[in-house]
């Protein structure tokens, strides 16, 4: 029997290259979705990837003294340990820097050309470029961006436009024959109150005052806009417009692009409008669901409310922080993070509840039956009752993903655990085994071991290496899917359970928050401490060769803010360098000046620049100065 497709994608994401807590809430959830469908018997391609192209790229590049392709490789590769950090179980991670990806959407363009649905005209608008974002007067919100507070630029420049507008009319019909495809309701309101009754006006797709991006093949003179690049990639992705379409055919539409409140018009609006120009079915839904807070803040490193991934990881494992977000955070709504909500919801669910039960039954099968576990005689009401509860939850469970809902799924499966753990207090093994009672209390344990099968496979998608631990105490095979939860009553004779160490450990909340205090302390903005730097051998040291360089002309590279290019005199050699730092010297003043030169970087090219080596700086907030010696020294020397 062929299995139903399930298409499910979290947006592509772009960093400043830190990466919080903030970010893994969307791909968790997304991760969550993707491995329940799976188990439920669904084909599922589950996509996710990096957005990396863009003027404000290019700008953290130029800062950073590196390409573009640099800047966004070191991004790529910090993500995607990330995700193996958390377990996400993507099938496909997607780059727009791919070919494959680029050559769609240039396709795509010349497609849209070629049916005048583009035109080339002047844009003046306001530009918010940390969202990538164009906005009219009307939209600002005290003369700043609405989505980020940030500050906007009046932006002037030859630029293609998409008749956005021509789509008005037929999005607000689909909207109307389609009512779930904005979730929750409060977005769908919202990009129809605030966006379409207004009236949409043509959408400006090309850039011509930076060159990251992907160049139209009709005009070289622009890229494209960042957002049409991005949406494409749910197409490009499945080989659209490729020589091999196979996954296209197969998966589109999407069944679910999951997004944050943020994002939701690009995804409502421009991205339907465009999916009709090119004559395209469009998603199934596009689901905006709030931001994780920190406090009464969207977490931000600018703010200095960054909660790390990784250090929670590794102090607590993958699991417990997957559970959290997903347990804890009511979806669809903004969600608090706090340490002290993590401490307790792990102590009370995953250890009290969950780690508790799988630990007192196993003790108590490996006490009374050697390890066996035991099969069971006549079943009691009240064992009638447990496993009614046991049969019953994967279709409660499977109502409660297909709303979305992780926490009310996670709630419903620890129903089995709490009721489960009230039933050993209600049974009492111990004195069944006290009386000799032996056929009840092999009855009980059975019961017991069985509500564990239960709840350990429909957590698979949740706490999937939890779920595994709990399978291999049971001396079972985690099952691939939910087929095994067509009845209870399937551990079979001969079972071996291995108690083991304890699933969880409790947290001792006193001691922890000041550990995680001090933990929040080294990681302020701008505050690095020697021990917080990797260490490096004296061999690695010897690497890296630097030289005194003087100063022969210093100007600004065309087109950048940030950008001075350098000739050095390096010994009898001279040098180009690019450095980021004409927003704090003035090139005249640089003429002249002796400065410290990383002589052996690999040689990069910079805004179309060619840069040999690195002039070091130092930061002091929002000051950048050069490094110079203390006293005048010739070009070339070493410094050591």
């Amino acid at each position: 029997m062929k299995k139903p497709t399930y298409y499910i994608t979290t947006p592509i994401y772009y960093s400043s290259g830190s990466f919080h807590l903030g970010h893994c809430y969307t791909t968790v959830i997304c991760d969550a979705i993707a491995r329940f469908k799976r188990m439920d018997g669904f084909d599922v391609f589950y996509l996710t990837g990096t957005d990396e192209h863009g003027q404000k790229v290019q700008q953290k590049a130029e800062a950073a003294g590196v390409t573009p392709k640099q800047y966004v490789d070191k991004l790529y590769e910090q993500i995607v340990e990330l995700w193996k950090t958390l377990g996400i179980s993507y099938d496909k991670f997607i780059r727009t820097t791919d070919d494959y990806h680029e050559q769609t959407v240039q396709k795509i363009y010349e497609k849209l050309l070629a049916q005048d649905d583009i035109y080339k005209s002047t844009y003046e608008g306001w530009y918010c470029t940390p969202c990538e974002s164009f906005w009219t007067e009307s939209q600002l919100v005290d003369g700043k961006c609405p989505d980020c507070g940030r500050e906007v630029k009046l932006q002037k420049e030859e630029s293609y436009f998409f008749r956005l507008g021509k789509y008005q009319d037929r999005l607000i019909k689909f909207y109307e024959q389609n009512p779930e495809f904005i979730s929750p309701k409060s977005r769908m309101n919202e990009m129809i109150n605030n966006f379409i009754k207004p009236g949409l006006k043509d959408l400006c797709i090309s850039r011509t005052t930076f060159d990251w991006g992907i160049k139209l093949p009709f005009d070289e003179k622009h890229v494209a806009y960042v957002w049409i690049d991005a949406l494409a990639n749910y197409i490009s992705a499945l080989g659209y417009l490729q020589d091999d379409c196979s996954l296209f055919d197969k998966f589109w539409p999407a069944d679910l692009h999951m997004v944050g409140k943020e994002i939701v018009r690009f995804h409502t609006i421009i991205w339907p409008a465009l999916l009709m120009a090119l004559d395209l079915p469009l998603p199934k839904k596009v689901y905006g669901h709030g931001w994780l807070l920190f406090g009464n803040d969207k977490m931000s490193k600018s703010k200095g409310n960054v909660v790390d991934p990784f250090v929670l990881c590794g102090r607590y494992g993958r699991d417990v922080i997957r559970y959290y977000l997903l347990r804890e955070i009511p979806f669809g709504s903004d969600g608090v993070y706090t340490n002290e909500a993590l401490i307790a919801r792990t102590n009370a669910d995953l250890v009290n509840d969950l780690g508790n039960l799988v630990s007192r039954t196993t003790a108590m099968i490996t006490q009374y039956f050697g390890g066996i576990v035991p099969q069971p005689a006549a079943y009691t009401d009240l064992d009638k009752e447990l496993i009614a509860l046991c049969e019953g939850t994967l279709q409660r469970v499977r109502a409660d993903m297909e709303s979305l809902s992780a926490p009310d799924a996670l709630a419903d499966i620890f129903k089995i655990v709490q009721r489960a753990n009230k039933y050993i207090d209600d049974t009492t093994p111990w004195t069944l085994n006290k009386n000799g009672d032996k056929q009840r209390l092999e009855t009980v344990l059975y019961v017991l071991a069985e509500c564990i099968r239960f709840a350990a496979t429909l957590l698979e998608p949740f706490v999937p290496d939890t779920s595994e631990k709990i399978f291999g105490k049971l001396g079972l095979k985690l099952p691939a899917d939910f087929g095994e939860l067509d009845r209870f009553g399937r551990i079979g004779e001969g079972v071996v359970v291995n108690k083991g160490d304890n699933l969880f450990n409790r947290i001792d909340a006193e001691k922890e928050l000041k550990e995680l205090a001090k933990l929040a302390e080294t990681d302020k903005p701008d505050k690095q401490t020697e021990s917080d730097a990797p260490q490096i051998t004296i061999d690695d040291f010897a690497k890296v060769k630097l030289v005194t360089a003087r100063v022969l002309s210093c100007e600004k590279v065309a087109k950048s803010d940030k950008l001075l290019v350098f000739k050095l005199q390096v010994g009898n050699e001279v040098r180009q360098v690019v450095s980021g730092i004409a927003q704090y010297y003035e090139p005249s003043y640089m003429v002249g000046k002796t400065v410290v030169l990383v002589s052996n970087l690999k040689s990069a090219k910079i805004r179309g620049v060619e840069s040999n080596g690195m002039i070091l700086c130092a930061a002091d907030g929002k000051r950048v100065v050069f490094v110079t010696p203390e006293q005048d020294v010739d070009s070339g020397k070493e410094v050591r």
